[in-house]
């Protein structure tokens, strides 16, 4: 059984089958002696622009002190919402060494998603990049947001980059529109205005909540997961002991295509391999596939993370097959189920095998992961990480046998306090300190766990997660549409794709008109791919749909 936690037996050498996750008070600790461990190095570089770690030491110190120098206090929420740059770390660390807690946010979220997340986290400052300021205009208004921060691309990689940079993105590729939000202060302004002041220090507690990161938990709108100083502690250790088995201390060069206000980069890219003094080369944009393959040619690369879209992307792009990959030790992969045809041809490409981990939001976000290299098991999430407990259920949370398909539910130091301003929806997802994932999995008797399903309605798209009820939600306040159901159906390029099922309420209703009013209204990724319409929707005896049935 799992009690036993019979994986430990399974562990690589040197993996402990506990952490300490009392090693720091808080997140703001590991930050300072880490950044001052590895002072000289590079710690982060952009478009070519090297970060070391002692330069993102005293620029996120400026940028605490500007922030606390604004009024904000110890437990104020700070938005982030920019892609992968320079800023985002300066102002991720900053912000905690402020005392805030750190709201992520998708940069390409729509006016009525900024809005809801921003009000539901009641935000009061925001740092964001120039491209989406027009759409908070539309809803800052309807928030408590005060202190607006803008930022551009090119703002921090120097006077001749940077200039050339912005003149690309505003004039030639028009991607800035017009936006006009009173007293804004660009980033580089609030860092010179830091300089001014020093840090007031805070006690931050293990069990102090520092970022909200915002997840559908099992059903419904989207909701903020609350992860405290331990939780973040704890992962990036679980994280760090594991990557210590096959990465060297100060040697390490990583590529990050996946964002960072994603928990999985942020976990993986800004703390364990930050906490391994390794130098993480950022890609703004990971749809552009040629940027993050010139990064192989730019760099020795040893660190991979992606998901499976990414890696299949890559693997079709004609310029992908002739690069060196002869520094590649590790690539990991997560946020979406891993295709046993993709691991394969990575591997046979680039000589790496690829280590599937699994975890969720609201469990910072890892609870498993495989060996790293080449004896990491396709097809398997790997073994649980140090200092967790996990066990398949039945629908009654009693434990079943080995090899037998069940709910896996977990317990650990990594596990959120719960979803901010919802104990409803906490009591359903943590009981008893087991997070309930709504993931159907077996255990092998070596403790190797298999995801085989998922109990959930969520949909998965390209390693983000689409809640069918909030595309629901949309789609009914259209004027011509009565009902409408949204399920997940396979598609080769992101996994999972989103179909709705509609029953009009007029009858001129188009499929055109559904995806102009989805484009509208939701991100992208969430935009249905297909639509389908019906006289009537399949529902309970009591008129819930039934989602499973249209399945």
């Amino acid at each position: 059984m799992s009690e036993a936690r019979v994986w430990v037996s399974s562990y690589p050498p040197g993996v402990p089958a506990n952490i300490d996750d009392n090693a720091y008070q808080n997140l703001v600790q590991f930050f300072v002696e880490t950044l001052d461990q590895h002072a000289s190095k590079i710690a982060f570089e952009s478009m070519g622009k090297g970060l070391s770690y002692t330069d993102l030491q005293k620029q996120s110190n400026y940028f605490a002190a500007y922030l606390q120098s604004r009024g904000l206090v110890a437990g104020d929420k700070i938005a982030l919402m920019m892609p992968n740059c320079l800023q985002y770390p300066i102002a991720i660390i900053g912000a905690l060494k402020a005392g805030l807690i750190v709201v992520n946010t998708n940069p390409l979220y729509t006016p009525r998603e900024m809005q809801y997340q921003f009000s539901d986290s009641d935000v009061k400052a925001i740092v964001i990049l120039e491209n989406f300021a027009h759409n908070l205009e539309q809803i800052l208004g309807h928030t408590k947001i005060s202190i607006v921060i803008t930022t551009s691309l090119g703002e921090l990689l120097g006077p001749v980059k940077g200039t050339i940079v912005n003149l690309v993105v505003r004039h030639v590729k028009k991607m800035v529109p017009k936006y006009n939000i009173a007293n804004t202060v660009c980033f580089k302004e609030a860092l010179k205005g830091g300089q001014g002041f020093t840090v007031k220090p805070l006690d931050s507690k293990p069990d102090d909540v520092i970022i909200h990161q915002y997840t559908g938990g099992t059903t419904g709108v989207s909701k903020g997961a609350m992860l405290t100083n331990r939780n973040m502690i704890a992962n990036m250790l679980q994280m760090k002991t594991w990557m210590e088995t096959t990465l060297s201390d100060g040697n390490e060069v990583a590529l990050s295509p996946l964002p960072m206000y994603h928990i999985f980069a942020f976990t993986v890219n800004c703390l364990a391999l930050t906490a391994l003094g390794a130098k993480t080369v950022l890609v703004t944009n990971a749809k552009d596939i040629s940027s993050v393959i010139k990064e192989f040619e730019k760099n020795k690369i040893t660190v991979f993370s992606g998901l499976n879209t990414l890696f299949n992307a890559m693997l079709n792009h004609p310029d992908f097959a002739g690069k060196d990959f002869s520094g590649l030790k590790v690539t990991v992969a997560g946020g979406m189920a891993l295709q046993k045809a993709v691991a394969e041809r990575w591997e046979g490409v680039t000589g790496c095998r690829i280590s599937e981990g699994y975890g969720m939001t609201e469990s910072s976000p890892v609870l498993t992961v495989n060996i790293l290299g080449k004896n990491a098991r396709l097809g398997y999430i790997g073994l649980p990480v140090s200092s967790t407990d996990i066990k398949i259920v039945d629908d009654n949370g009693v434990e079943v046998p080995l090899g037998t398909a069940g709910e896996l539910i977990a317990k650990g130091p990594q596990i959120m306090k719960g979803y901010y301003n919802k104990d409803e929806e906490t009591a359903k997802t943590v009981k008893d300190g087991w997070l309930y994932t709504g993931d159907i999995a077996i255990m092998e008797p070596d403790g190797y766990f298999k995801i085989v399903d998922r109990k959930k309605d969520m949909i998965l798209v390209s390693g983000f997660n689409v809640y069918p009820n909030e595309i629901e939600d949309v789609l009914v306040t259209h004027p011509k549409i009565l009902e409408a159901a949204a399920i997940g159906v396979q598609d080769d390029k992101s996994g999972e794709s989103v179909k709705v099922f509609i029953v009009k309420r007029d009858p001129s209703l188009t499929e055109d008109e559904v995806y102009a009013f989805s484009r509208e209204n939701l991100t992208g990724y969430k935009v249905p791919k297909a639509v389908e319409f019906r006289t009537e929707l399949p529902k309970t005896n009591v008129g819930k749909i039934l989602r499973r049935e249209l399945r």
